[in-house]
């Protein structure tokens, strides 16, 4: 499944319109792909479709807003939640993390794992916000009111099953490696983790 949803990248256009539909914050239809990527409709849908078969893309059916075809359903796409990854010979890390992630609950040691992440985050620091979040799996964007948002979070599968310890290693994590004041704000997709307006810039520390 893996090796086959990377192969379905090698392909320019198909890897132009993944681009394109992953970096936005709301499904999106093949019109908006198609002139984006500067392709016909018919190819646009093709090349989605193709991504949402080898698991890239989710679907649904939305009614859009202007444009062609405003006010009725139509096919709408956004970035999967599935991790792909491919190791040969396999290995199971979320396995490991898991037993971890159980232990520490049991042991009832999150302040300890939170220091930890704290101190590990302040050893990763160094350069500008944006691009040293991008360096290290994050994808990192300013909404309206210039608050620095996530649109994922690289331990979302071990956050599913451990969301509160997860999140609070996360928010511990971004603290220690930006030297910035973050918050949690949990919303329906994308990583809780928030910086205020204005934290873009510096992360020097």
């Amino acid at each position: 499944m893996s090796l086959e949803a990377l192969g379905a990248l090698r392909e320019p256009v198909r890897r132009a319109v993944y681009e394109f539909v992953v970096v936005r914050a709301e499904p999106v239809g093949r019109n908006e792909v198609a002139e984006a990527v500067g392709i016909g409709r018919t190819l646009a849908a093709f090349h989605l479709d193709k991504l949402a078969e080898a698991g890239l893309l989710d679907t649904a059916y939305g009614k859009r807003v202007g444009g062609p075809g405003a006010g009725r359903p139509a096919k709408l796409y956004r970035r999967s939640d599935a991790e792909l990854t491919v190791s040969l010979p396999p290995r199971d890390y979320r396995l490991l993390a898991t037993v971890l992630a159980d232990a520490v609950e049991r042991a009832g040691v999150e302040p300890a794992l939170y220091e930890a992440a704290q101190e590990q985050g302040a050893k990763l620091a160094g350069g500008d916000l944006m691009p040293r979040l991008e360096e290290l799996g994050y994808e990192p964007y300013e909404d309206a009111d210039r608050t620095v948002r996530l649109r994922n979070c690289p331990f979302h599968a071990l956050a599913e099953s451990h969301p509160g310890l997860v999140c609070g290693m996360n928010l511990a994590l971004l603290r220690g490696l930006t030297g910035a004041e973050a918050g949690l704000d949990p919303g329906p997709t994308g990583c809780c983790v928030v910086f205020p307006a204005g934290k873009s810039k510096n992360n020097s520390h």
